[in-house]
């Protein structure tokens, strides 16, 4: 029985014949690396997502964490599923062999955790966070430090978080108030109160490892002023062994819609509670130098922003996936040339607008996962460059993707979540179909990382004008390489091309409106629907790409890339075109609408 995870057939076509992953054992950094260890990790990443992951989804959700009002108790599956990870040596498959990772392409290893953030996100949350920490505390923190925190996460002792929020400052890091108060052996000591801290405080692994943003008295105002400290829950002796409770509190524990089995939580640091020798404060070790916090944590920041569209499109791809399931058993109505009652109920998955509805969630479903995995290629070039110029064009790339690959996924595959309970119809809505929790973990998707409005902001805010739009113009050069290839083809390809010319041509020049604008408050006031435009012409672009590579194969799974690029240009991409004249008019109505009007 084919798996409803993901499509294993998909994720070999996008990687081997559309990215050409192969190519990257080439390079230094993978040179370790063939096909034959791509395929093994897919393989093991399919099996435990299927027999460790996803059998407790439902549980963790309908179990969600508990706070007794001094400890966190997770359901024992979680834990289970943890450690079998861990016993698989897979959290450090991407990292550097310096700290005892395998180096295994990120494009790979991307691919292969989605299976379980589509076996059950919550539990696969708690791995991403300590990932994402691992990944920074190795670049930016000192040997010590990766001795001391990074090994125990790489070897599943312990789990890491990132700390950013408070409860008065939200998304608005600049008005952090959690402060760091230097100590005479090098340390600091922090005192303040963290947010929606994700991992926060549990019984999963020995320790758990914070990233903490917080202020050293006497530095600047706003974000320069913010360092980054690692703060464990137990101290860390130099030997390695665990020694006193860090003075970090479990203030309450939040109960959100979705993602329900990842503990979400509010933590106090230097309450008192705790008080290893010295005193009160939580006990933290700067990571590089001081005020350089926020610089450091957007590289754990961005990387999560990936994760999460990586996850959002999970997700919508396992819906799409246990829709169709159930389209294909589920007999309901009749054809139109049979309607008698004598004729045989047909599988609903013969009627045109389920069809319809299956058809746009593999356009969301495989469009986003393309997006991701070239993002995740980009990421790989990056660390290991032929030349300084290739590596710049990489990031370049990057930057500009990376918030509509944080925000596109967030969005449309939650609408595909949403046309899967449609598919299911009243089903769909009952705890007893997995199609109704996909939903509820999707929505958060949208929040987790920084919202549309935030990420829309970075884009045209911040990279579209970035070094004179020099970022916009790398993306232009490779989006025109794709058109001329398809061209070259002819056929319906070509028409596609054309289309899609003509799409980042209009979207170039309304680009340019905004970005000229003298009013910066009127530019931005619509940057969520230039997202929202931005990301749909690119995906459109993913398509075209594998449309162009389909146009090479035979068989249905070919025919039906043909048929989903083809829906996506003529259902999807004509969208763009209202959005782009509405933004070109710089229209004021929302920055005009007066507070008390409403």
């Amino acid at each position: 029985m084919k798996s409803t995870l993901l499509s294993r057939r998909d994720l070999d076509f996008l990687l081997f014949e559309w990215l050409k992953v192969d190519a990257l054992t080439d390079r230094a950094r993978y040179a370790e690396h063939d096909r034959s260890t791509f395929e093994a990790t897919l393989d093991l990443c399919e099996r435990l997502a299927e027999q460790r992951f996803a059998p407790h989804n439902k549980k963790s959700d309908i179990h969600d964490p508990h706070f007794d009002g001094e400890s966190v108790q997770v359901i024992s599956e979680v834990k289970e599923a943890i450690d079998a990870f861990n016993r698989s040596e897979l959290l450090g498959v991407g990292m550097d062999s310096s700290v005892g990772g395998s180096q295994l392409p990120r494009v790979v290893s991307q691919a292969a955790f989605a299976y379980f953030a589509a076996a059950n996100v919550s539990t696969f949350g708690y791995l991403l966070l300590t990932l994402a920490n691992a990944n920074l505390i190795s670049r930016f923190g000192s040997r010590d430090q990766v001795n001391l925190f990074v090994k125990p996460m790489l070897a599943g002792r312990a789990l890491g978080t990132m700390c950013l929020s408070e409860p008065d400052a939200g998304s608005s890091l600049a008005d952090i108030t959690t402060r760091a108060e230097p100590q005479d052996d090098g340390s600091y000591k922090l005192y303040g109160s963290k947010m929606w801290i994700s991992g926060g405080d549990h019984d999963l692994s020995e320790n758990i490892i914070h990233l903490v943003l917080a202020r050293i008295p006497g530095g600047p105002g706003g974000t320069r002023g913010l360092s980054l400290f690692v703060v464990p829950k137990y101290l860390v002796n130099r030997d390695g062994a665990l020694g006193d409770r860090n003075d970090v509190v479990l203030a309450g524990v939040n109960h959100k819609m979705g993602y329900r089995g990842t503990v979400n939580t509010v933590l106090n640091f230097g309450e008192g509670r705790f008080t290893p020798e010295g005193g009160a404060g939580a006990i933290g070790y700067l990571v590089g130098e001081r005020h350089y916090g926020l610089r450091y944590m957007f590289h754990m920041m961005n990387e999560a922003r990936l994760a999460v569209g990586m996850g959002a499109t999970a997700l919508g791809y396992t819906g799409y996936l246990k829709s169709i399931q159930y389209a294909r058993e589920r007999p309901q109505g009749r054809p139109l040339d049979r309607p008698g009652p004598a004729s045989a109920q047909m599988p609903i998955i013969g009627h045109p607008d389920v069809k319809r509805m299956l058809l746009a969630q593999k356009a969301y479903a495989e469009g986003a996962l393309g997006l991701l995995l070239y993002c995740a290629r980009l990421v790989d070039i990056a660390a290991s460059p032929r030349g300084d110029a290739e590596a710049a064009a990489a990031n370049q790339l990057l930057s500009i993707l990376t918030p509509i690959a944080k925000s596109w996924p967030s969005q449309w595959c939650l609408e595909a979540n949403n046309l899967a309970i449609q598919v299911h119809g009243g089903c769909g809505y009952t705890r007893e179909y997995d199609v109704e929790q996909h939903f509820r973990d999707n929505r958060l998707n949208s929040i987790h990382e920084g919202t549309h409005g935030i990420q829309g902001l970075d884009l045209l805010g911040r990279k579209v004008s970035e070094d004179r739009g020099a970022l916009f113009e790398r993306l232009t050069s490779v989006v025109t390489e794709t058109i001329v290839s398809a061209i070259a083809t002819g056929g319906e390809a070509a028409e596609m091309a054309t289309e899609l010319a003509a799409h980042w041509e209009r979207l170039a020049a309304v680009s340019q409106v905004l970005v000229s604008c003298d009013n910066r408050g009127v530019a931005l006031a619509n940057s969520s629907l230039y997202l929202e435009a931005f990301g749909h012409i690119i995906v459109a672009w993913v398509w075209l790409q594998q449309r162009n590579v389909a146009d090479r194969g035979e068989g249905d799974f070919y025919a039906g890339k043909r048929q989903a690029a083809r829906y996506f240009f003529k259902y999807e991409l004509p969208r763009t075109a209202a959005q782009l004249d509405l933004l070109e008019q710089l229209d004021r109505t929302t920055v005009e609408m007066e507070e008390r009007w409403f």
